[in-house]
């Protein structure tokens, strides 16, 4: 009989098991937690305490992890959604029950959507107020649970202590089973805080079992591959998350074929590289090469609205689609569905692939990056382009960028060259305002020794302000660009190019029409804002007030000093014209 590491049986040095049998005392649930979550290998937790998870909190200073302290519990699962993304294990996140659990849901979902392993643990109400017996409890929800079950991977309820290494040990190994996701864990107030004579919870395994794809789709899709007239790779986000660019690169090399990336997988391919399409998947050019590919090898992406410029991507040839996600093999597309990480397919690949060459491929690439750059100079963008390009030279290669949603950020997805796999990363998942700073601020607790950067506008900043006190408090190397446009700069465009500046008078005439109008529409995309230099120095971060022409230069050095900063570019800007309409 084979013996997989689940069976495998864990084993007590002696002193471990004297200590079993005498626990220290003054432990409660929440000590169980911690020492879990040390057990599984945590390092470092995310969160924001409240009155019934207190005892998760307390048992904290009884333990070798390193608490991080946000303002609000959204951005807190902003912080440990970017930990996870930047090292690939799970950034536990501590809540408290009801509307604090609540305030996390945004931040949740932008996890489930990119695949970042966030373990929340949550408390609860006591047991006696569970399963809906509404006792008037404070915080009381009817079933907390049910809010997060759509947008989590998994679920797991805790009664009593005994359950609590089990309920997360699950947790854990859920959130790291591909894809990665984050997950709930909910325990009760009394259950958290009852004193327990349990022995102090050990290492555990929660190692989940790797994703491999099946020899017989491998075997046909390297036939396809290998006798394909046109091949393309489409290289997604779960590229960059499974650390598969080596083998993706060598494949593409292999075949001859181009690559273009995803906005979630960029990095994944080198941009400079012969063979590379980069990033414009919004641009019909782009989708034109695609469409024309007899074979189209897609690596971990769904093929979804940004991917596939807003659903008007039409493949004409066969499509493969390695996906270590399920419920997105053929969501969009039909295609020899693989299902498994990338890393592993895309090296049974490499194996079983037969060496192509195409001379043409190259020069086909070209053309279609000419035609972008020609489309793009024909709309008087520089000023954008410009922008894109100081951030790019001020940044350090091994950097990390977190963007938010803004105008800056879309262009940096189809133009900013990342350079090193996982080190741009936006929320583009679940398109949520402010995740850009508080992400930026997980990603420097993850690895301190590099500068990070944070790109927001004006209208998401406002979000995020809070977070310049963690910021100064932990003394964390993260500079944040605010685009200040006066505004919610992308749905100001968006409102205008669908309804016209003329129709919220439509209903109504003469000057008070025209009053009417003027007060919708500033209260709609048009922001008053604060004095975001003075303010940030009011926090005692250090702030500037960039010009285009000087961006690079102040942006670079904002970088190279530690700790916080802040650099604010008054600036509007515009987006090039879709290709999908």
């Amino acid at each position: 009989m084979s013996h997989d590491h689940h069976d495998e049986r864990p084993r007590l040095t002696p002193e471990q098991a004297a200590a079993a049998l005498s626990p220290p005392a003054g432990r409660t649930g929440g000590d169980l937690v911690v020492e879990t979550l040390q057990g599984l290998g945590a390092a470092t937790v995310f969160g924001l305490p409240g009155q019934h998870a207190l005892a998760l909190f307390d048992a904290l200073r009884r333990s070798a992890l390193s608490y991080i302290g946000l303002r609000v519990e959204n951005n807190a699962g902003f912080a440990a959604d970017a930990y996870g993304r930047i090292t690939g294990e799970v950034a536990p996140l501590l809540l408290s029950t009801g509307p604090g659990a609540l305030t996390s849901l945004a931040a949740l979902q932008e996890s489930a959507a990119a695949s970042a392993p966030v373990l929340a643990i949550s408390s609860q109400v006591p047991v006696a107020g569970l399963d809906g017996g509404r006792h008037g409890y404070l915080h009381e929800l009817r079933d907390q649970k049910a809010s997060f079950r759509d947008i989590v991977k998994s679920v797991h309820i805790v009664r009593t202590a005994s359950q609590i290494p089990s309920a997360i040990a699950a947790a854990w190994e859920s959130a790291l089973t591909a894809p990665h996701g984050p997950v709930w864990v909910e325990i009760p107030q009394d259950v958290l805080v009852a004193a327990t004579t349990l022995p102090v919870v050990t290492a555990m395994d929660a190692t989940p079992r790797p994703s491999y794809a099946r020899p017989e789709l491998t075997v046909a899709a390297a036939d396809l591959l290998s006798r394909a007239v046109r091949p393309v790779i489409v290289a997604g986000g779960g590229v960059v998350r499974s650390d598969a660019s080596g083998k993706l690169l060598a494949l593409a090399e292999r075949l001859d074929a181009p690559v273009v990336t995803t906005f979630g997988g960029k990095g994944a391919f080198p941009w400079e590289h012969p063979l590379s399409l980069r990033s414009w998947l919004e641009d019909r050019h782009t989708t034109d090469f695609l469409e024309a590919a007899d074979v189209l090898l897609v690596v971990g992406s769904g093929l979804g609205e940004l991917s596939s410029n807003y659903h008007t991507f039409r493949p004409r040839g066969r499509v493969i689609q390695i996906e270590a996600d399920v419920g997105k093999l053929e969501s969009n597309h039909p295609a020899l569905g693989i299902h498994a990480d990338a890393r592993e397919a895309l090296a049974d690949l490499l194996e079983a692939v037969d060496r192509r060459e195409d001379p043409s491929a190259a020069d086909r690439v070209r053309a279609v990056l000419e035609a972008v750059r020609e489309r793009i100079d024909g709309q008087e963008l520089a000023l954008e382009q410009r922008l894109v390009a100081a951030v790019r030279q001020a940044l350090p290669d091994t950097s990390p960028s977190f963007w938010d949603m803004t105008i800056l950020a879309y262009w940096a997805w189809s133009a900013f060259d990342a350079r090193r796999p996982n080190t741009m990363h936006s929320a583009q998942g679940a398109g949520g305002l402010g995740y850009g700073f508080p992400a930026a601020l997980g990603a420097a607790v993850a690895d301190p020794t590099k500068p990070v950067l944070a790109v927001s506008g004006d209208g998401g900043a406002m979000y995020s302000i809070a977070e310049l006190a963690t910021a100064r408090q932990y003394d964390l190397p993260v500079t944040w660009l605010i685009v200040d446009d006066g505004g919610y700069g992308i749905l100001r465009a968006y409102m205008t190019d669908a309804f016209g500046a003329s129709t919220a008078t439509e209903a109504v005439t003469g000057s008070v029409a025209e009053a009417v109008a003027g007060s919708v529409a500033e209260a709609v995309t048009e922001l008053a804002r604060p004095d975001f230099v003075a303010l940030a120095e009011s926090f005692g971060v250090p702030a500037v007030r960039t010009t285009p022409e000087r961006l690079a230069d102040d942006l670079a050095k904002s970088l190279a000093e530690p700790g916080p900063s802040v650099v604010v570019l008054p600036a509007v800007l515009r987006m090039f014209e879709p290709t999908h309409l």
